[in-house]
Parts: C-alpha cells; sequence; structure tokens
C-alpha cells in the first residue's frame, strides 16, 4: 500500500519534468505549423497517443505512484493556466504561444508560396472559399490562416458591412 503513494525522487523532480515535457512539446507543437494544429485527422491522434506514451516515461522517470502522477496532473495544470493568464496580459507572449495570422490572399490574388511554406493546400483554400459563401477569387479581399489553423475569408461584400 506505501507504494501507492511514495514517491520514487524527490517532489520537485516531477515538476521539473512536467516543466521541461512541456515547453519542449509547446515548442515542437509550434514548429509544426498552423495547419497541424488546425486539421485534426485520424494520422495526428494516432500520433498524440504516441507522443502522450514517449513523454509519459520522461516526465514519470519510473515512478507509478499516485502521488507522482497527482504532481505531475497539477504540475502540468497549473503550468497550462500560467501559460493562458500569461497569453491573456501580454501581447508578447500570446505570439510567442500561438503566433500571428498570416496572409494568404489579397484582392482576388492567392500567394501560392505562402500557402506552400504553410502547408495549406489549394483543395483546404477552396474549401474555406465555399464555406464563406465566395464563389470566386475576384470576390476576395483578405484571406488569413489564423493562428487556431483554420482559414478565414473577408470578400468585398462582407468588407461592405
Amino acid at each position: 500500500m506505501s507504494s501507492l503513494f511514495e514517491l520514487s525522487f524527490p517532489w520537485w523532480e516531477f515538476v521539473l519534468r512536467s516543466v521541461a515535457v512541456y515547453v519542449a512539446v509547446m515548442v515542437l507543437v509550434r514548429l509544426s505549423g498552423k495547419r497541424a494544429v488546425g486539421q485534426f485527422t485520424p494520422f495526428d491522434l494516432v500520433l498524440l497517443i504516441l507522443v502522450g506514451n514517449a513523454v509519459q516515461n520522461g516526465m514519470n522517470g519510473g515512478d507509478n505512484s499516485l502521488t507522482g502522477a497527482l504532481l505531475l496532473v497539477v504540475s502540468l495544470m497549473v503550468l497550462n493556466y500560467a501559460v493562458a493568464w500569461l497569453s491573456a496580459r501580454y501581447p508578447a507572449v500570446r505570439k510567442l504561444v500561438e503566433g500571428s495570422p498570416v496572409e494568404l490572399a489579397r484582392d482576388g490574388h492567392i500567394f501560392r508560396d505562402v500557402l506552400r511554406r504553410e502547408l495549406v493546400s489549394r483543395a483546404d483554400f477552396d474549401k474555406a472559399m465555399r464555406e464563406s459563401s465566395c464563389m470566386d477569387l475576384d470576390q476576395i479581399k483578405l484571406a488569413l490562416l489564423e493562428t487556431n489553423g483554420r482559414i478565414s475569408i473577408v470578400t468585398y461584400r462582407d468588407a461592405e458591412k
């Protein structure tokens, strides 16, 4: 019964491990690009499960105690809250964590090099046009790849309102 609650190493090491993994995963997610975050496919689910499994051992260091698990969960939740709090109050932190919207098209002209760099297919762009009731490129005043990976399109009709 004592092994259920007994830690294999000091409590602060759990906190340190969870902070290190959180920061590393956040950096990797940011490097993967906006589209990887915005589009969640079955392949992404597999990757998410595998990443979760891979970082688990790095965080718990082989400790399977209930106390260790709770320390990790609390550490991650506090860290996530702190990042959200800082992002809400400081634009520089928000930009670092979330990035900035990227212009994909303006005045009916698509920036194909930007689409390629941001991993946005023409099919995805066309889908966003249809979802915005935009049937022709000439109707586009501005198209942005938002920080959440979604494409938002402002038409001239929308801009006049």
